[in-house]
């Protein structure tokens, strides 16, 4: 199987240097839903080099200064699924970089701890 950020058409790469590039995510979960992914075919966060860990950061700010000029969110969330185990579909790292807006859920206490939800409330 192809590894579909690997072979990413130039034109939906928004932001990129030697080392990673930013598009917006292909199945968003809101306005703006963006990802940032190392050039390099790695799986695991745990397995990047610095170079590509300060690259990844550095567009990470990059792509979040051009969400809030282009869709103002409220807030983010930002998250990595490593490994299968915590729901990582696509064999290949990436950021998700998720503007939130006030409103878009009736109550957003708790933000990434709904992966597991029985876990999440803690108030």
């Amino acid at each position: 199987m192809t590894c579909p950020f690997c072979t990413l058409p130039a034109d939906r790469i928004l932001l990129a240097d030697d080392h990673a590039l930013v598009i917006r995510d292909g199945y968003p979960v809101s306005p703006g839903h963006t990802l940032v992914i190392p050039r390099r075919h790695v799986g695991s966060f745990f397995d990047i080099t610095a170079d590509e860990r300060a690259s990844l950061l550095r567009l990470l700010d990059e792509a979040k200064a051009a969400l809030d000029r282009e869709f103002a969110p409220h807030g983010y969330n930002i998250g990595i699924n490593d490994g299968a185990a915590a729901g990582q579909t696509v064999p290949h790292l990436h950021i998700h970089l998720i503007p939130r807006y006030a409103g878009d859920r009736e109550d957003p206490r708790g933000g990434v701890r709904w992966v597991v939800p029985e876990k999440a409330r803690y108030w």
